[in-house]
């Protein structure tokens, strides 16, 4: 089994990637913890974390910008993290207004962009916005040089090759036709726009129309600087030192979500640091004779019992020879050993979870408490 630490050494940008409910939040947190242990300054920016998962790193609350995560606190855990760990929720909306701020061309646009209330809906209902923000953040940090490296939690998209478009998406509503016959209308374009506006006068008012026409003016000064800024995401994103964590988990359509986005990544020339299949059921290498367990555990259990444990075993390693098959298809499509994570009872809730978790992704020994025996 491959093991992150040798992966992820010269690396600035991290990206944990996958389908929804695949557990990527949790393996981006654990990522950051990783690198942290190994000595590294480390930014982690989640999407709205689970409050048990929050509560693990000992965190209150989440900002737009990273705080500090109080480190000592994985020392009861066995685990001595000699570098800093600092953690951020991704506020969209709040990610978006920063952008505008540095895009705009002056003061009165940025003033102006900000406070007209179409923005307010757009900023955040445009397809591709959230993950196009995500991006945003991950260039700031990134450029800001304050972190050794970043570790992005992608937001949960349908598909994970949502992400990627993300920029072309944004940038081709902002130049489609549909705005350009909005905002320069012309000929055909012209009469259709002025029935269009008609139509939204009588349906919406004409305080809003002016609104979205301004709105809409204002906004295409800023195409230019959206260009560039999608241009310089995809330098960041195609560069040596930033690198794809494909997160998954056994089943069927996650896993071929993940072939897909493995396949899409190659073809954009961006890098893969791993592929870890999440939720695992454990194989059980001494199954090989029922009668024999029930016989074993008779004596303890009673037969009926017994026969019951056998029986839900036995059912346990139909699934886990599944999901291993599934690893090995994973593995054979994208020519690579992945991580396989094993199922836990409960999502991690606790600073041990964390520990534990770390260990089996980066394989390495967690140090003895203090004044123990080697």
């Amino acid at each position: 089994m491959n093991h992150l630490g040798g992966a992820l050494a010269d690396k600035r940008v991290v990206i944990c990637a996958g389908a929804g409910g695949v557990g990527k939040t949790t393996v981006s947190a654990v990522v950051a913890l990783g690198l942290a242990a190994q000595g590294r300054r480390v930014a982690l920016v989640t999407i709205d974390p689970a409050r048990r998962l929050a509560e693990a790193l000992g965190l209150d609350s989440l900002g737009n910008r990273p705080q500090p995560v109080e480190t000592a606190r994985f020392d009861v855990s066995k685990l001595e993290v000699r570098g800093e760990l600092f953690a951020m929720m991704l506020d969209a909306k709040r990610t978006f207004d920063e952008l505008i701020d540095v895009l705009a061309p002056n003061p009165l646009t940025r003033e102006q962009i900000l406070a007209n209330p179409i923005y307010e809906h757009l900023s955040t209902a445009v397809a591709g916005s959230q993950e196009y923000t995500a991006i945003a953040k991950l260039f700031e940090l990134e450029h800001s040089g304050d972190y050794d490296v970043i570790v992005l939690d992608t937001p949960p998209s349908r598909h994970a090759i949502d992400f990627l478009q993300a920029p072309d998406r944004l940038t081709g509503f902002l130049e489609g036709p549909a705005l350009a016959a909005f905002l320069r209308p012309t000929g055909h374009a012209a009469r259709a726009a002025g029935v269009m506006f008609a139509a939204l006068g009588r349906l919406t008012g004409v305080g809003l129309l002016e609104d979205m026409t301004v709105f809409f003016q204002l906004l295409a000064g800023l195409l230019e600087g959206f260009r560039r800024r999608a241009a310089d995401v995809h330098a960041l994103l195609t560069s040596g030192t930033s690198a794809f964590l494909i997160v998954t988990s056994p089943e069927q359509a996650a896993i071929e979500e993940a072939i897909f986005f493995g396949a899409e990544l190659d073809r954009a020339g961006m890098r893969r640091a791993g592929v870890i299949v999440n939720r695992m059921h454990r194989l059980d290498s001494a199954d090989s004779d029922a009668m024999a367990t029930g016989a074993r555990l008779a004596d303890a259990l009673g037969a009926a019992l017994a026969k019951k444990v056998v029986r839900t075993h036995a059912d346990v390693q139909r699934l886990a020879r599944a999901d291993h098959a599934a690893a090995e298809r994973l593995r054979a499509a994208l020519n690579d050993e992945p991580i396989c994570l094993t199922d836990r009872a409960t999502d991690v809730h606790d600073t041990d979870g964390l520990v534990d978790l770390q260990a089996e992704l980066f394989g390495e020994p967690l140090r003895e408490p203090s004044g123990s025996p080697a």
